[in-house]
């Protein structure tokens, strides 16, 4: 009973943080004359990645020796893109249907969307690939290569919403509600106590959903795989909620899919600079799954031009591939 009362606790911490996050961020991005996408796929993403940035850290640097270390931390790094493509794109969909009662395109800026998730495909597949090199020195080579490219996905992102930024009518500052143009102070404070509410959730849900999982005999990599980037994308997921109930569809595509390709860049890189870096089997089948789901908004805006709702629903039949995969060979 106590870790049901911890689960709610945190969950009603990482929402509340998750609302102040995206009224902050939003201030963020006009102050410094940013176009959604550049807002949804830099700013936000990267912030609301936070918490399960520090997992896979810690994990690697907290376990001298076996692999339960390095179990933990790989699931948690693969964990974070399989989430997001999956579940939390399903949870995406299924909320602008919820709340629009139609299956209409999403309002996207296109060419943002479709970049990020070229660039998520492209990584993802250069990390997975690093698992089959036997040369470390192949593995580092291939781990500054995924730096490299985030880098040039900033520079890239950041020019072509150059001229793209609009004037609009922000929900008044929550630590400054009487202020028309807070100041940039304030806007930080925010952004700082938010984030700090939300690994503080984050962490808190962790901790209760935990002895659960053990209670059930799951094993450390599947925890580490599916219910810790739960609790850790549950941030993403939230804010993708509220901005598609506001109608900010991009902001909204953007937090995720900007976040995709910050999780499959910068940290499978320190990944591979940590461990030894060999999927296994269950590894590379998440890894696989997370890729299938992503092609799917690709190819629809290849054709179509646009990404409907029913589309990104397809991302629940992925993560529950996986979890059938999970529960037919609990022996993993």
């Amino acid at each position: 009973m106590r870790d049901v009362i911890m689960l709610v606790v945190s969950l009603g911490i990482i929402l509340v943080g998750a609302e102040a996050f995206t009224n902050s961020i939003e201030w963020l991005g006009q102050k410094l004359k940013l176009g959604a996408g550049a807002v949804g796929s830099l700013l936000a993403a990267v912030g609301t990645a936070l918490p399960e940035t520090v997992v896979p850290i810690i994990a690697f640097l907290g376990f001298r020796e076996g692999t339960e270390g390095s179990d933990i931390g790989i699931g948690a790094i693969l964990g974070a893109p399989f989430m997001l493509s999956t579940l939390a794109f399903f949870i995406t969909g299924l909320a602008a249907l919820i709340f629009r009662r139609s299956n209409e395109p999403l309002k996207l800026d296109t060419k943002v969307v479709q970049r990020d998730l070229q660039f998520f495909l492209f990584v993802f597949t250069i990390a997975i690939l690093a698992s089959f090199l036997g040369n470390q020195n192949y593995k580092t080579i291939a781990a500054w290569s995924l730096i490299l490219a985030y880098v040039i996905y900033v520079v890239l992102t950041l020019r072509s919403n150059r001229g793209g930024h609009k004037e609009e009518k922000l929900a008044s500052l929550y630590m400054a509600r009487k202020a028309d143009d807070p100041k940039m102070t304030a806007i930080v404070l925010q952004i700082t106590m938010a984030l700090v509410a939300i690994v503080f959730g984050a962490h808190g849900f962790v901790n209760a959903v935990q002895p659960i999982a053990a209670d059930l005999g799951i094993p450390v990599f599947v925890l580490s795989l599916i219910i810790t980037p739960v609790a850790t994308e549950l941030p993403e997921k939230f804010n993708s909620v509220l901005w598609i109930m506001r109608g900010k569809d991009t902001l909204a595509i953007g937090n995720l899919t900007g976040a995709m390709v910050f999780q499959s860049s910068i940290i499978p890189a320190i990944g591979i600079a940590l461990t030894s870096w060999k999927l296994d089997t269950l590894a590379l089948w998440s890894a696989f799954l997370a890729v299938g789901s992503a092609i799917i908004p690709v190819f629809s805006l290849r054709r179509k031009g646009a990404i409907h709702p029913t589309g990104l629903l397809m991302g629940g039949v992925f993560y529950l591939m996986f979890i059938l995969t999970v529960l037919r060979f609990p022996s993993h």
